[in-house]
């Protein structure tokens, strides 16, 4: 295979993630800045609002408790990027790149690195500003732009999932697969990658394949009115393609209305977009998750009892940890041990900091759209699909069809 390696989910699955939490229970580890303390640099991490995406805001939240905001002498400034960013991208730079203008600042992350990530990224280079170490998770400008400018960059892998989802899709005895996004998101080729393998594998696998256009959240309408557009449509498509189709959204916001129809009217929900079982499950389900806060497999429990509960079994599945949010936490440890000559950023390096968290996979980088040659700062992270009620589906055993290796 080229890009795609046998995933492995390791024996952490079954421990308490416990690291991340415990450090913050003891305060920072030794030589770094804890709330109250002077830091001897800074780090940056600009994220979306929880409304958008929570994952990666609970990360950043979670990063100033334990290591203390810069206001307060502390190392981490954190930054929310605008609610409506597709139509304010000058405002996106221009708040990414003024991360430039402290001397401290050693080191930025963007997670989800929105368009206009790789413009401000360029914009500090051009400020000088060679020393500070530029990561983003899930970029959404293009993939040799972002990479010319970046340290490294993060996501999941879209383009491996575009046939393995399908393969699970079969497995689980689904007969369609409905696909809703927005025009913004198919401009991305990450997506449009994705997209174009799920409609490929759906013709190979006897699957029915279905595309709906559906409101684009960081429009005009909203996050609530994109939910609530999603939630009245939801009837419709059931009764269009059947409760044996899996429905499938390209947006963080519009999971929990799907989650929470597929589970009131019988309809199927294989994973997300941005991987975590803490995406859409809790809003959709009703449940408080602040007892489990850290625990991803005590998380992945109570969230399986509620929706065997209600009848999805079999039917609903999840990635088994965070992605989204080992992308804000784990980026940001790994940021200050670059900074303190303690790695250098590499694949191996971003493993090893993501399995920290119990984000066990297998890592690979991004294959150029227009090569198939390796972005080699672009890192892929794949992970098994945990079905609720049944367990892991283990696909990943199967060999990637080298055919959509041309699919574009």
């Amino acid at each position: 295979m080229k890009n795609v390696q046998k995933v492995v989910i390791l024996a952490l699955i079954g421990l308490v993630i416990g690291a991340f939490t415990a450090c913050n229970k003891s305060g920072a580890s030794a030589g770094r800045a804890a709330g109250g303390s002077k830091a001897a640099y800074h780090i940056g991490i600009a994220t979306l609002n929880m409304e958008q995406s929570e994952d990666e805001y609970r990360g950043a939240e979670d990063l100033v408790a334990k290591y203390g905001s810069v206001d307060d002498g502390g190392m981490i400034k954190w930054i929310v990027l605008p609610t409506n960013f597709a139509d304010e991208q000058e405002t996106v730079i221009t708040m990414i790149a003024s991360f430039a203008d402290d001397p401290l600042m050693k080191g930025v992350t963007v997670n989800q690195a929105i368009p206009g990530t790789a413009a401000a990224f360029q914009k500090i280079r051009n400020a000088g500003r060679n020393d500070m170490i530029l990561t983003g998770n899930m970029p959404q400008d293009d993939p040799n732009v972002i990479t010319s400018v970046a340290n490294f960059v993060t996501h999941s892998n879209d383009f491996a999932r575009g046939y393995y989802d399908i393969l699970r899709v079969k497995n689980m005895g689904a007969t369609a697969f409905v696909h809703l996004s927005f025009a913004r998101h198919m401009a991305i080729e990450t997506l449009s990658r994705r997209r174009n393998v799920y409609e490929e594998a759906c013709n190979d696998l006897g699957i029915q394949w279905a595309f709906v256009n559906v409101p684009d959240p960081a429009t005009e309408i909203g996050v609530a009115g994109a939910q609530q557009a999603v939630y009245e449509m939801m009837p419709r498509l059931v009764n269009q393609y059947g409760k044996d189709a899996v429905y499938f959204t390209t947006n963080t916001a519009l999971h929990e209305p799907i989650i929470q129809q597929c589970l009131a009217l019988g309809a199927m929900f294989l994973n997300q977009d941005d991987v975590s079982p803490l995406m859409g499950y809790p809003g959709a389900l009703g449940i408080d998750l602040t007892a489990e806060a850290g625990d991803f497999q005590a998380i992945l429990n109570k969230i399986e009892a509620e929706v065997v509960a209600r009848g999805g079994s079999g039917r609903m599945g999840t990635w088994p940890s965070s992605q989204p949010y080992c992308a804000s936490v784990a980026t940001v440890e790994l940021l200050m041990d670059m900074i303190e000559g303690k790695a250098a950023g590499s694949m191996a390096d971003v493993e090893k900091a993501f399995a920290s968290l119990q984000a066990v996979g297998s890592w690979s980088p991004y294959l150029d759209a227009n090569t198939n040659t390796p972005i080699n700062n672009y890192y892929l992270i794949t992970m098994d699909t945990y079905i609720y009620g049944e367990g892991y589906t283990d696909v990943l055993d199967q060999p990637f069809p080298e055919k959509y290796f041309d699919v574009k």
